[in-house]
Formats: structure tokens, sequence, C-alpha cells
């Protein structure tokens, strides 16, 4: 186990959340998105995945199965996915002897493990994206204490239209607010459906609850990311979306989120100066 007296999250420069209030939403895959659009404007970015009960970012980012060094210190280097390395990854779902093994862990052992991932990868990026377990459970409040010290820009909160996911997003709002997490925006994931055909946009769940709930609450609204039979391929195939459909609706509004992002990380910087 990592040194208590080991620092968090040591060679990152920005630190970004992915939070949910329910699975099912597309939270992994819009880290990706973001991960990836972030290294396509030229950064270097890190993706660190602590969703120990469901660690699907490996695959989505076409790295299962690929084994993990250390350094001689001992600490976990990042697994590479591009030829420049400018996007890493580490995950619980290096360390499992399969991919069809299940973490079946209490709360002290998982918050160990997320301590250990937070203390002892030897990252050098620009960004990192951590993406988190839906909810607001012991996983979540293990790392919100752990990074209270790290240079963290906050959090990007994951919905889907449906007020039933809206109303969940709600409760995450809450969540940060009680352990003074930034929120940098909204995601409104599957809002509506591209057909692969004709290309038209159809709102075949509803519409426009992450945008509203933006609004009432204050904050900033990043997106409506549509489904796209295409994207879904991409991450079952661990294909890099942003960079294989430059010019796709979808990569032009991740590439949007991602200035709006960036934007606000520049201004604290002057403020800071």
């Amino acid at each position: 186990m990592a040194n208590q007296a080991e620092p968090v999250l040591a060679g990152v420069g920005h630190t970004i959340l992915v939070l949910s209030g329910k699975g099912g939403v597309g939270k992994s895959t819009a880290t990706v998105q973001l991960a990836a659009t972030l290294r396509a404007k030229g950064h270097s970015v890190g993706v660190l995945d602590i969703d120990l009960c469901g660690p699907s970012i490996p695959r989505m980012l076409g790295a299962e199965g690929r084994d993990v060094l250390t350094t001689p210190e001992g600490k976990w280097i990042p697994v590479t996915i591009d030829e420049e390395k400018r996007l890493s990854v580490i995950s619980i779902a290096f360390f499992l002897d399969s991919k069809s093994d299940a973490i079946i862990w209490r709360g002290p052992k998982k918050n160990a493990m997320i301590k250990q991932l937070l203390t002892s990868v030897a990252w050098n990026v620009d960004y990192l994206i951590i993406d988190t377990p839906p909810g607001t459970s012991d996983e979540h409040i293990s790392l919100m204490e752990n990074i209270r010290e790290a240079p963290v820009m906050g959090a990007v909160l994951i919905t889907t239209p449906q007020m039933v996911a809206v109303d969940d997003v709600t409760r995450e709002l809450t969540f940060c607010k009680r352990t003074g997490i930034n929120v940098l925006g909204i995601i409104e994931n599957m809002s509506g459906f591209i057909c692969p055909t004709c290309s038209e946009c159809s709102n075949i769940l509803a519409s426009g609850g992450g945008q509203q709930l933006a609004e009432k609450s204050g904050i900033t609204f990043l997106g409506s990311i549509p489904i796209d039979p295409t994207l879904s391929r991409c991450t079952e195939e661990g294909l890099n979306y942003i960079d294989k459909f430059a010019n796709s609706p979808i990569s032009q509004i991740y590439h949007t989120i991602v200035t709006k992002l960036t934007r606000q990380t520049d201004e604290e910087m002057e403020v800071e100066k």
C-alpha cells in the first residue's frame, strides 16, 4: 500500500471528475470522449478509472489485457494508448486475472484501493479525467476526502433527458455542494437518436432535461450528445471516435465542450496571476 505521506495525484496538471447519479447514462463513454478530445487539442491526458465494480475504460480505449509496469520506486506506470504517449490510463481492470472477475469487497478495502490509485501512479499529464462509480457511496466519499489538496478543477455531471435521470443527477449536485466540489457543468447524453441511414435526429427518450436542470441550478450546460451507433461501435471495439470521425457532429460537440472546460482553466490561471 502507498505511504500515507505520498502526495495525491502527483504529476497531474488539472483534474476533472466525471460523475453521474445513476448507472447506464453513458458516464464512461463521456469520460473517454473528453480525454480523446483533450488529446486531439494537443494536451497530454490521463484517465483514472476508479469504477472498481464496473471498470469498462480499458475496453473503450482498446487497452484490455495490457500489463502495468512499475518505476524503480514502485509506482505504477500508466498504460499508454497512442504512439505519441499523450493518452494513458490506469484501472483496477489491469490487476484482475480475468475480465470476468468480480470485485467483491467491503467498503474499507475499496477505500484503500482508491487511496492507492490516487497516490501510487507515476502521472505526467496536463489533464487527468477520473471516471467514478455511479451514485454517492463510499467510493465517492473516499475520493473526495483524498483529493482535497489535489489540483482539481471540478466535476462534470452526466445525465440523460428523462426526469428520472435528472432527479438522480440533482442528488449528485447536492453531493458536490456538501463536499465542496466545484461543478463545471452538465452533459446530456442520449439526447436524440441519429439515424445511420438518413442522419435525422429523433428524440426517442425525452428532450432538454439536462439543460433545464443546468438553467435552474445556475450551472453551465456543456452540451447535448445524441445516440449514434458509430460512437457505440467505437467504444465496443476500443477505437478513437474523436480521431476517426473528427468531422462528425458529436466530435464537434465534444470539441466545444472541451473548449468551455479549458477556458475555465485559463480564466482561473489568470485570476491567480
